[in-house]
């Protein structure tokens, strides 16, 4: 199964939804809002246009139609006292975890903040993402907040909320102290 990356465009809508719309339930919990929902999706289009968020797509080449299988996004607030930390956000369908393609959406969204001069990465998931959570400690997120009871399930059940963080230039220098720089 091949991939292509690329940034989410206003006619990737309705590819998004079905996506989302496919995806757990569960899995849609740490977004702040539920990306099933067109409105959701439209904002996020918004967000995109008005400079708040960078979205990146991965799409099934060999599918027809070039479905859309995981989503990425760094989100900003460039007015705000946080200016100098993104939220990112990824979700990969089922089929494709354990592939790569969350690391390689990730690498994206790192030269995004780097292109932004962001200071600080953060990302959210529920406790229970257990591979989630061991990709981004993979490359060097660690766990910074624990929020109890933060999100509810449509069935009515809270989970508990992880947060964790990097900083992006004391990652890159712990990289090229092992060798591991990446290629600009």
């Amino acid at each position: 199964m091949s991939h292509r990356i690329r940034r989410f465009r206003p006619d990737d809508r309705d590819r998004v939804a079905a996506f989302a719309q496919a995806l757990p339930a569960h899995d849609l919990l740490f977004l702040g809002r539920d990306l099933s929902h067109p409105r959701v999706i439209e904002a996020w289009l918004q967000a995109i246009q008005d400079g708040w968020i960078d979205g990146l797509i991965a799409v099934d080449v060999d599918a027809a139609g070039e479905p859309v299988v995981a989503t990425a996004a760094l989100v900003r607030d460039p007015l705000g006292w946080s200016a100098h930390v993104g939220e990112v956000r990824l979700l990969v369908s089922a089929e494709r975890r354990g592939a790569g393609l969350g690391r390689d959406l990730l690498e994206g969204i790192f030269a995004i903040a780097r292109a932004h001069g962001l200071a600080k990465l953060s990302a959210r998931m529920t406790v229970d993402q257990t591979g989630a959570i061991a990709l981004f400690e993979s490359l060097g997120f660690r766990a910074e907040a624990l929020l109890k009871d933060e999100v509810r399930g449509r069935d009515g059940r809270s989970h508990d909320l992880a947060i964790l963080s990097l900083d992006p230039a004391r990652a890159e220098r712990r990289s090229q102290a092992f060798g591991m720089a990446q290629e600009t």
